[in-house]
């Protein structure tokens, strides 16, 4: 399983977000990967780059969500290929936090697209905002994206866990959006075919007139800083100055905290 190919790379990507590597006694245990019957040819294809024998079944049963879900799983048990995966860096049971980009060589984006693929979104916002994003409890996981977004958008992004559940949250919208789908959704890539049709419909998408350019910052010049101190409220500046409040806000504590110079008197 050479990383350096794209469609190794993307399979172990995949796998390690949505893959459940078993470990039993002795030489016993599996890999599982359990999909949506609509996905099911994703599974075929994971059949076919792998040199052993393994099963794909369906069932169908009730959920939370619905009275009839019908899943595909594709399972494998040979020991020479579980152990071949474990040692790229796939851990067995439980592993969301723990998993990390592969040590040795590999194919970032067709990682990532894995990736994405198995724990990420890719579509429209419900403003209609073309949006890629990523859920993952890796900190590893969730740098190397934010690293390698940067590289082909230009955009930074820093990751936060969420307070309630321990969640990182990745999301690119517009523009960044448009550029990381092309790059991770290239033509004739393998991927699951409703997320590669969504990115190819991000291209679509142009900015409305008069929505400002993305990354450009507004800067601050000194008839709207004695306005600010003048209204002494980030709420009441934020109407005049057609700002936000929080803008208004860390304007406010910058000026009277001596981060940036007050405006001269006039």
């Amino acid at each position: 399983m050479d990383l350096r190919v794209p469609e190794y790379s993307y399979m172990f990507g995949f796998l390690q977000a949505d893959g459940h590597l078993e470990q039993g006694a002795g030489q016993k245990g599996k890999l599982r990967v359990e999909l949506s019957a609509r996905d099911v040819e994703l599974l075929h294809q994971f059949r076919a780059l792998t040199p052993y024998n393994s099963t794909i079944t369906e069932r169908t049963r009730s959920t939370n969500f619905a009275a009839a879900y019908t899943s595909a799983t594709w399972t494998l048990y040979s020991l020479a290929a579980r152990t071949t995966l474990h040692d790229l860096g796939l851990p067995h049971g439980r592993k969301s936090a723990l998993i990390a980009p592969p040590r040795s060589s590999f194919s970032g984006r067709d990682y990532l697209r894995g990736v994405i693929d198995a724990d990420g979104s890719v579509g429209y916002t419900g403003k209609g905002l073309p949006f890629i994003s990523l859920t993952t409890t890796s900190t590893a996981i969730g740098h190397y994206l934010c690293d390698y977004a940067k590289k082909v958008t230009g955009t930074q992004r820093t990751i936060k866990r969420n307070t309630r559940d321990g969640i990182y949250n990745v999301l690119y919208t517009m523009e960044a959006a448009q550029h990381l789908a092309a790059d991770l959704y290239y033509p004739g890539c393998l991927s699951l075919e409703r997320k590669r049709s969504a990115a190819g419909s991000l291209a679509t998408w142009v900015r409305p007139a008069g929505m400002r350019a993305a990354h450009t910052a507004r800067r601050w010049n000194e008839t709207e800083d004695r306005i600010l101190l003048k209204l002494n409220s980030p709420t009441a500046a934020a109407d005049v100055l057609d700002r936000t409040p929080q803008s208004c806000n860390l304007r406010m504590w910058r000026l009277r905290s001596g981060q940036v110079p007050l405006p001269s008197k006039q």
